[in-house]
C-alpha cells in the first residue's frame, strides 16, 4: 500500500515537471520569435542608422505626398523662394482728384475699392510680396474695413473717427498712423493729402502672421466661358471707376495713379453689397456709409475680356469670400485682382462688348 502511494506521488511529480518543461520551452520560443520580429522591423522608433536595410529598400514603404507649391495669399501666384519676413500691410489710400498722383499701387498685390462719404471711394491696398518705400496719400479708416482687412494684416492709416477706432480695436486689427516710424508728411503737397508711408520700414515691425488666401484662386481654365466684355463701369454714386480690357489686362481709364505706377489688374471682381449707417456724421452733417461686407449678393467676375456671373457669400465680417455659379464653385484666376464693393441699392455696374 505504501509502495503504491509512493509510485503515485512520483508519477504526479514527473508529470508536473514535464508540463513545466513544456511551458518553459514555449515561453522561450515565443521570446525568440518576438526578438526576431523586432530585429526585422527595427521597432517603432527605428530611424537613421538603426533602420533595417531591407526596410529602406522595400517597395512597401509609404511615400510622403508631394508638398503643395507655395503661393502668395493675395494673388495666388507661386512664390519663388521663401515667404518674406515682413508682415502684411493694408494702406488706406485716397481716391479723389486731390490724391493725384497716387503712389505705390504698382507694387500692390490686391486692391479693394469701398464707398465713403458723398458717394466717393477710398482704396484698401494690400501689400505683402513687395513693400515699397513710398505709398500714399494715406487717409483714414472706416468701419467697413473690419470686413475687408484680412486677419494678420496691419492697417496704415491717417486715423479714424473715435467710434471707428473703438470698433477696429475691438475687432483686433492693429494699425499705425502719423507719429509712428515710417509715416511722414511729404513736401510739395497740402494737407490732408500729404501723408505718406514707408512700407518697407513699417513692415519690419508689423505683425508677422502669414495671411490666409484672400480669395479661392485657380486658373483661367477653371472659369465658365462667360460673355465677351471689353469695358465696364462701377458707379458708386459720386464716383465712377471705368475699366477697359486691352493687352490682356484691365486698364483703369480714370485712375489717379502716377504714370507707370498703376495697379497691374488681371481681374476685376465686382461684389454688390449692402450699405448701412456707420453711426456718425461727416463734417457736412451727412451720414457716413458703412459697407456690410458679410452675407451674400451678386458677383460679376471680369477676366480675359469675358464676364462670368455668379454670387458671393461671406459668413460674418471675418469669414472667407465664397464665389459660386449655377454650375458650382467659382475660382478667381491667380494674378492681381481689383475688387469693387458696389452698393446694391445706390450703385450700379454697366458693361459693353
Amino acid at each position: 500500500m505504501l509502495l503504491a502511494r509512493t509510485l503515485d506521488v512520483s508519477s504526479r511529480r514527473s508529470e508536473s515537471l514535464l508540463h513545466a518543461s513544456v511551458r518553459l520551452r514555449a515561453a522561450s520560443l515565443a521570446t525568440a520569435v518576438a526578438l526576431l520580429l523586432a530585429g526585422c522591423s527595427g521597432g517603432d522608433d527605428a530611424t537613421g542608422d538603426n533602420a533595417s536595410p531591407s526596410q529602406e529598400g522595400s517597395g512597401e514603404a509609404s511615400e510622403s505626398a508631394p508638398a503643395e507649391p507655395l503661393t502668395w495669399p493675395f494673388t495666388g501666384l507661386p512664390v519663388k523662394g521663401d515667404l518674406p519676413k515682413n508682415g502684411a500691410l493694408v494702406a488706406k489710400i485716397d481716391n479723389t482728384s486731390s490724391s493725384a498722383p497716387q503712389v505705390g499701387l504698382g507694387s500692390a498685390d490686391l486692391v479693394v475699392e469701398e464707398l465713403v462719404e458723398g458717394g466717393m471711394t477710398r482704396l484698401a491696398v494690400f501689400f505683402y510680396s513687395r513693400l515699397p518705400q513710398e505709398v500714399g496719400p494715406v487717409r483714414s479708416m472706416r468701419a467697413s474695413d473690419i470686413g475687408i482687412v484680412p486677419d494678420g494684416a496691419t492697417v496704415v492709416t491717417s486715423g479714424a473717427a473715435a467710434v471707428t477706432l473703438g470698433r477696429v480695436k475691438g475687432a483686433g486689427i492693429p494699425w499705425v498712423t502719423e507719429g509712428a516710424p515710417g509715416v511722414y508728411r511729404a513736401s510739395g503737397r497740402y494737407a490732408p493729402y500729404n501723408l505718406f508711408a514707408d512700407l518697407a520700414d513699417i513692415g519690419t515691425r508689423a505683425r508677422k502672421t502669414q495671411p490666409k488666401p484672400y480669395l479661392d484662386f485657380g486658373t483661367a481654365d477653371d472659369l465658365p466661358k462667360g460673355a465677351k466684355v471689353t469695358s465696364l463701369e462701377a458707379f458708386f454714386g459720386g464716383h465712377t471707376t471705368s475699366w477697359r480690357f486691352e493687352g490682356g489686362r484691365y486698364v483703369n481709364t480714370n485712375s489717379y495713379a502716377g504714370e507707370g505706377d498703376r495697379f497691374p489688374t488681371d481681374t476685376v471682381l465686382v461684389l454688390r453689397v449692402q450699405v448701412g449707417d456707420a453711426g456718425y456724421r461727416d463734417p457736412s452733417g451727412a451720414f457716413v456709409p458703412e459697407t456690410k461686407f458679410e452675407g451674400k449678393g451678386e458677383a460679376l467676375l471680369f477676366h480675359g475680356g469675358r464676364l462670368v456671373r455668379g454670387t458671393w457669400q461671406k459668413q460674418g465680417l471675418k469669414g472667407p469670400i465664397e464665389l459660386r455659379t449655377r454650375q458650382g464653385e467659382l475660382k478667381v484666376p491667380a494674378g492681381h485682382t481689383w475688387i469693387e464693393l458696389v452698393p446694391a441699392q445706390s450703385g450700379n455696374v454697366t458693361w459693353a462688348k
